[in-house]
């Protein structure tokens, strides 16, 4: 009788995570079908309208050119002039909530993000003394991109130095973190202080945080960038849900503790640094997403991880859909609508909070 209630109870626990795993793949199921919606509606929006139907019509027969029909003027707007930009914000914002999910996991604290750390405080500062003063490692079009990409990786290897002299502890990560984004901030004032008048302008617009400027190749570029870094962040994800139980227990259950953290570290900076080269400084979709993430799925990494990046995803397309359409024709750049939308929904969460999920 005992073995019977046993082995029924087994059972029972096996349905249960049965249905709790299907809740999560329906959740990430009803992401991706936002984020399609979303972003057909985004590519019909414009100087010249599109339908729903005609966009997808576009796209679609681009894929399956037997099946579907399109016309010129669809083709020319959806996929040269709309559909860069909003892959651009699919790429970059999975990317920013798959890092601010790796980063607030490895350093224990819930405020952790590219934004805080101050990766985007060296990128500011090196496009920013390209803008100002031309100088730069790599010229011609790429000078911009080259010196934000450059300072955001220096920036990132300092935090791992300076960690790693006192230990890779999350505490040391984030302080030297925080010391980088005031000195880079610093610096960035200075240059903009005594630069011109238009340059200035130029570059404080840099720092906000755009997708305006866009094509395919950089798509691509940053893509790749994703493809690299994402699996590797998600084969360590089991050794994430270990050291949420606290050092000394990952290090009792195998988890090189100080090695996991530098390399994730290491691999979550190297993406940020490709992002924020080509899109500035865009807050708060590293932060918030995970958040939202872990109060609708829990805190599994292996779930979080993905979910956190569609999440990161589907806000910043939805931000930037915003940016374009709230003043049009004039097209607000999106770092400065994501704050907005970020800041908010930040305070609502911590204020509607009835249980911990962190």
């Amino acid at each position: 009788m005992e073995t019977k209630q046993h082995t029924l109870t087994k059972e029972e626990v096996k349905i249960q995570y049965n249905k709790f795993i299907g809740r999560k793949l329906s959740f990430i199921f009803f992401l991706l079908a936002s984020i399609i919606l979303v972003a057909g509606i985004s590519a019909s929006l414009g100087s010249a309208n599109l339908t729903v139907l005609e966009t997808y019509s576009s796209i679609l027969h681009r894929l399956f050119p037997a099946y579907f029909e399109s016309g010129e003027l669809a083709d020319v707007f959806v996929w040269n002039l709309r559909l860069p930009r909003i892959f651009m914000g699919i790429v970059a914002g999975f990317g920013l909530g798959v890092a601010g999910c790796v980063m607030q996991a490895i350093l224990k604290n819930p405020l952790a993000s590219p934004y805080t750390l101050g990766i985007s405080s060296g990128a500011s500062f090196g496009a920013s003394l390209a803008i100002l003063t031309g100088v730069g490692i790599i010229g011609g079009d790429y000078l911009i991109v080259g010196n934000a990409f450059l300072f955001a990786l220096l920036c990132s290897f300092t935090i791992l130095g300076l960690s790693n002299r006192k230990g890779a502890t999350p505490e040391t990560m984030i302080l030297a973190g925080i010391a980088m984004m005031y000195l880079f901030a610093a610096m960035t004032t200075i240059l903009q202080y005594f630069g011109e008048a238009e340059a200035v302008k130029e570059a404080v617009f840099w720092t906000v945080g755009d997708l305006d400027r866009f094509s395919w190749p950089k798509v691509k570029i940053i893509f790749g960038a994703l493809i690299c870094c994402f699996p590797l962040l998600m084969i360590k994800s089991l050794d994430l849900n270990i050291m949420a139980a606290g050092d000394e227990t990952a290090a009792s259950l195998g988890v090189n503790v100080k090695r996991t953290r530098v390399i994730l570290m290491a691999v979550t900076t190297l993406l940020v640094a490709c992002i924020v080269c080509f899109t500035g400084t865009i807050g708060f979709i590293g932060l918030v997403a995970p958040h939202l993430t872990r109060i609708a799925i829990g805190g599994d990494n292996r779930f979080v991880l993905p979910v956190s990046g569609l999440f990161g995803a589907l806000l910043l397309i939805s931000a930037d859909l915003v940016a374009r359409r709230v003043l049009a024709p004039i097209i607000l750049p999106v770092g400065a609508i994501t704050a907005f939308m970020g800041a908010p929904l930040f305070l609502y969460m911590i204020m509607k909070r009835k249980r911990e999920y962190w």
